[in-house]
């Protein structure tokens, strides 16, 4: 399995994405979905190492 970095656009949404969940579980923004943000944004990430061009 080869590997690749993900596009900067990729990598900034996780981070978003991880940054608001973390802000969430910490009762900053009161959301539900704290863990679901951070999840999806890892898999995000995740999915742009995996898969070339994204």
């Amino acid at each position: 399995m080869k590997l690749s970095a993900p596009k900067e656009v990729t990598f900034i949404i996780a981070v978003i994405l991880a940054i608001l969940g973390a802000l969430a579980s910490q009762g900053i923004i009161h959301t539900g979905y704290a863990f679901a943000m951070v999840l999806i944004g890892f898999i995000v990430l995740a999915l742009g190492n995996l898969v070339k061009g994204l």
